[in-house]
């Protein structure tokens, strides 16, 4: 009776093992553990169990438990060591992947490496950006006759593009004997990554099959570069095909097209489809809903669904606190900071950049200058460049103009010509000519095109009665090519 218990219960944790090891909380990983370890099913190899609890430890991100399991084996098999190695590529822990196999290649007795661990090995070479490493291993993949598999391939055509080598990428999915969409797609985001759109969209036109990833890699290599519009002109093409139906990354790709170009008339159609279609407005979709509507200024939406969202992280609350500043609205923006420190939610950089640019538009300047403090002292964030711009121009608009030029000067980074640009914009307003004069000098230095500089000194000389210099500062804006541009404005139609 009590044998035949003994077989039920391995026979469970058997199935366990084998069926649901990747659903594993922690807990329940250790409790299975422990159970393999006083009364291990005779039918299991150690090293299939050893494999089945690594990748439960993968899932739960515990990356120091998985090793340990895999310490504990006499004799690793090759798929005991592809767990461990593919456990550590998962989450980025590229320089632990490569240890692991530099040890297995050089431990006596170890199996060889397959294809499966060539691949992990591979995408760790591009995460760490390890050219002579990265080489190494594709010439052994070569000797070793696993280049011909479509997934080892595709990890190749990826790592060269991660090495800004877009010959050797395409080079090598040349040389593939089977491509599938995967192997196409790598294609487009890799040429879109060195920012060859060119050669992205002529790949793209040949795919034989596309898939919705292949159209996120056409229109979100068009946002990452810059091209909005294009992106935008993909969407409606994936819309016009058919076929193919957006998903999630393809709706925060156009909406941040959106933002950008202020097409608030088609930002506004996505945000209906969402509706009705019935989809649960996730934190991701939510943020980019509120970022486009809070871009094109219309605030009053960005508010509705700032508050639908049932989850809102530092990027919300940091999305409105800059959109209300932005617009005008420092009190607005002030009362969701407050509201996100009340929520619990820590703010990071880009929520204070966005509190000192709604203090400077408000001539907030003590406000703005205890809150730079704060950032420091209280939140630990090292001011960026940014930040120092920010309250540069909030000084320099209130007439400080010392105490701003002090601020650059006690700068630990280099400042950039926007902040040399903050304190030439208060000269400009304080009609501080020469302090203004020897700041757009400095900037011809930093920048030889910057046209607010020929702009200010023109104009400083010919306020101060000295035409001919303020006639030879035009000419030579003429003559380099520098044009002022006329500000304008735009929001996109449909």
């Amino acid at each position: 009776m009590k044998l035949q218990s003994c077989n039920c219960n391995h026979l469970k944790l058997t199935n366990l093992l084998l069926n649901c090891a990747d659903h594993f909380q922690t807990k329940q990983l250790l409790q299975i553990q422990a159970q393999l370890i006083t009364n291990p099913p005779p039918s299991l190899h150690r090293n299939l169990t050893a494999v089945k609890l690594i990748g439960a430890c993968a899932s739960n991100a515990n990356l120091r438990h998985a090793h340990l399991i895999f310490s504990q084996l006499p004799n690793p098999n090759v798929f005991a060591w592809n767990a461990v190695i593919k456990a550590h590529v998962r989450y980025g822990d590229w320089e632990h992947a490569l240890t692991c196999f530099h040890r297995q290649v050089s431990f006596p007795g170890a199996p060889k490496p397959n294809e499966y661990i060539y691949t992990s090995v591979v995408k760790a070479c591009a995460g760490l950006d390890a050219i002579a490493d990265g080489l190494k291993v594709h010439g052994v993949v070569i000797k070793s006759g696993f280049d011909k598999n479509i997934h080892l391939g595709t990890s190749l055509v990826d790592m060269y593009f991660k090495f800004r080598q877009p010959g050797k990428a395409g080079q090598v999915f040349d040389e593939m004997l089977l491509r599938d969409v995967v192997a196409w797609n790598a294609m487009v985001s890799g040429y879109c990554l060195c920012g060859d759109l060119a050669s992205a969209r002529r790949v793209f036109g040949e795919t034989p099959e596309r898939d919705v990833v292949s159209w996120n890699a056409m229109i979100g290599g068009y946002v990452q570069n810059g091209k909005y519009s294009d992106a935008i002109d993909v969407f409606h093409e994936m819309q016009k095909v058919g076929g193919t139906m957006p998903n999630d990354v393809t709706v925060v790709s156009v909406l941040s097209a959106c933002s950008h170009i202020g097409a608030l008339d088609l930002g506004r159609r996505i945000d209906r489809l969402l509706d009705r279609r019935r989809r649960g407005l996730n934190l991701y979709l939510g943020n980019a809903l509120v970022d486009m509507y809070a871009k094109c200024g219309t605030m009053e939406e960005a508010r509705r669904i700032f508050d639908d969202m049932q989850e809102r992280d530092v990027i919300s609350w940091s999305t409105m606190i800059s959109g209300s500043g932005v617009h005008g609205d420092a009190g607005e923006a002030f009362k969701y900071y407050f509201k996100m420190i009340e929520s619990g939610v820590k703010p990071n950089d880009v929520t204070f950049m966005g509190l000192l640019s709604a203090c400077s538009h408000a001539g907030f300047v003590d406000k703005g200058i205890d809150l730079f403090s704060k950032m420091v002292k209280e939140f630990g964030i090292v001011p960026q460049v940014g930040h120092y711009g920010c309250v540069v121009d909030l000084l320099s608009r209130a007439g400080r103009l010392d105490e701003a030029e002090g601020l650059i000067d006690s700068m630990p980074v280099e400042p950039n010509v926007i902040v040399w640009g903050a304190l030439l914009g208060g000269c400009r307003i304080h009609k501080d000519f020469r302090r203004g004069e020897r700041v757009a000098r400095r900037l011809l230095e930093l920048d030889s095109g910057y046209t607010g500089s020929y702009v200010y000194i023109a104009g400083a000389k010919a306020l101060a009665g000295r035409q001919e210099d303020a006639a030879d500062c035009w000419l030579r804006m003429q003559h380099e090519g520098i044009s002022k541009d006329p500000g304008c404005s735009r929001i996109r139609g449909s």
